[in-house]
């Protein structure tokens, strides 16, 4: 139970600068949509090339977060050298992929669609690789248990953003107004790069942020191990294979819809689409919050006799909480959907869809750690391919037809076959008794209040609506209560409730 506390409260600690920040990066969403209409395209730009970079960000780590992790805490193994090696490797890579994206700038501009903004790649391909090589100094951070410094990081990185984004989308486009258009604010200021400054702003934080890891580069004079590095390599590149296909099960729609929907308005449909998916991606927070918790957890106690049992744990409490989290937006709708502006309204109807696809890639991201646990993560290539193929053919044969609906079943469909077989495979490989029975019914239970807050969000008025919700989210948490956290538990306050 120590140990679930201790997990508890690191994630915790991640958490905060994860919520907290994705939180924060939401007031970008309101400001984007208020200031790039549905109809100007430019949300829909923004939307297609983030997920160019998110794919970048997995190939250019090629897997050496985790592979570091499982290296650094192999006997016989000098932490210190291993890390200088993780660096110095990544960090090589993602200068030389710099390099090769400016020697062809051109072409690759004119077969994304941005020959008329070039600029939007090589501040795009900058920025990803900056954030590549900070993504191993945030490891180490995680590996020497500093979650502090990391959720500092982040949200300095985050409230940097958001300074420089209401300063470029909002301060100073009404200096300019008011300035009509002429005199000293044309030296800063232009309107015609418009989702532009997007991309540069992000530029400058990545570049920026990098000061903060002075002390965590020192440890670069550990050196370079090249026989080190094979080892590392022969470990890492199932994983790199694995990331590609999770990120593109995440991205694939987005990168491929503007070349396979039919339609003329392809950027406007996909910016709606992607904005009212920032309202599902509570999800992402929560399990990208447990996974930093996690992943060194799950490495650092893998010696341990109770090592199973604690996982399957993990995995309960973690789809309790998804789900209370499902429920919670589903039942807030009506306010949530403010978050994004008005015209993207007609979006929100994929909310629930790609929620359910990052409950079950959450679920998909516990199930895994079994073939790396025994250094066989290939299983993992072959789990995230297979969903990623069902992922991209229901994006082909359906996006043409039915718009960005399809690449919300896409996903759906996609995350559920890669979880599925993973869970069968493990239960033969590393068999772990996970509570299905427990599980399920609060699968079951989630589902059917969902089907009561989809009816009263139809049915009834906007405070109707949220008071029935709130009623039904409370009759989740009573039997949360009830059935693993009774009140006489808890801290403190537990001793009133005991018998």
């Amino acid at each position: 139970m120590a140990n679930l506390k201790s997990l508890a409260k690191d994630t915790a600690i991640y958490g905060l600068s994860s919520i907290v920040g994705r939180f924060l990066n939401y007031l970008l969403v309101p400001l984007y949509t208020a200031k790039l209409s549905a109809a100007s395209g430019g949300y829909g730009v923004i939307t297609n090339v983030y997920a160019y970079t998110a794919l970048l960000l997995v190939i250019l780590t090629y897997g050496m977060e985790t592979t570091f992790f499982r290296f650094a805490n192999k006997e016989g193994e000098n932490p210190k050298k291993v890390y200088s090696t993780t660096l110095i490797s990544v960090g090589f890579t993602s200068l030389l992929f710099v390099v090769l994206v400016v020697a062809f700038l051109s072409p690759i501009s004119s077969f994304m669609g941005y020959s008329d903004h070039p600029s939007y790649i090589w501040v795009m391909a900058v920025t990803v690789a900056i954030d590549a090589f900070q993504c191993i100094p945030f490891a180490y951070l995680r590996y020497q248990k500093r979650p502090v410094k990391f959720a500092a990081l982040k949200m300095l990185n985050i409230l940097m953003a958001i300074g420089l984004n209401l300063t470029f989308f909002l301060l100073l486009p009404a200096l300019y107004d008011r300035a009509g258009g002429t005199g000293v604010i044309t030296t800063v200021y232009d309107p015609t790069v418009g989702a532009g400054y997007a991309f540069y702003i992000n530029l400058a934080c990545s570049a920026l942020l990098t000061l903060g890891f002075v002390n965590e580069l020192k440890p670069i004079a550990h050196g370079f191990d090249k026989r080190l590095l094979r080892r590392m390599l022969s470990y890492s590149w199932p994983i790199l294979v694995l990331g590609i296909a999770g990120i593109l099960n995440q991205t694939a729609d987005k990168i491929l819809f503007p070349y396979i929907y039919k339609g003329a308005d392809a950027h406007t449909q996909l910016g709606i689409y992607g904005a009212a998916s920032k309202i599902a991606m509570i999800m992402a927070m929560i399990t990208q919050a447990f996974r930093y918790a996690y992943e060194p957890f799950v490495f650092g106690k893998s010696k341990d006799k109770d090592n199973r049992d604690t996982y399957a744990k993990a995995m309960k409490y973690f789809i309790i909480f998804t789900l209370m989290a499902f429920l919670v937006v589903i039942g807030y709708m009506d306010v949530l959907k403010h978050i994004i502006g008005h015209d993207y309204w007609s979006g929100l109807r994929v909310v629930p869809i790609v929620m359910a696809a990052e409950i079950m890639m959450g679920v998909y991201f516990n199930l895994s750690f079994w073939y790396k646990l025994i250094d066989k993560t290939i299983w993992g290539a072959w789990f995230s391919g297979v969903g990623c193929v069902v992922l991209v053919a229901i994006n082909i044969i359906f996006v043409p037809r039915y718009g960005y609906m399809a690449c919300a079943w896409a996903g759906f469909a996609g995350y559920g076959t890669a979880m599925l077989i993973s869970y069968l495979v493990g239960q033969k490989h590393y068999p772990i008794n996970y509570p299905v029975g427990e599980i399920m019914a609060y699968v079951v239970l989630a589902a059917i209040l969902y089907l009561c807050m989809d009816w009263s969000n139809s049915h009834l008025p906007t405070l109707g609506a949220l008071a029935l919700n709130t009623a039904l989210i409370a009759l989740f948490g009573a039997y949360l209560v009830k059935k693993d956290f009774p009140l006489g538990s808890l801290p403190v306050v537990g001793r009133y409730f005991r018998k």
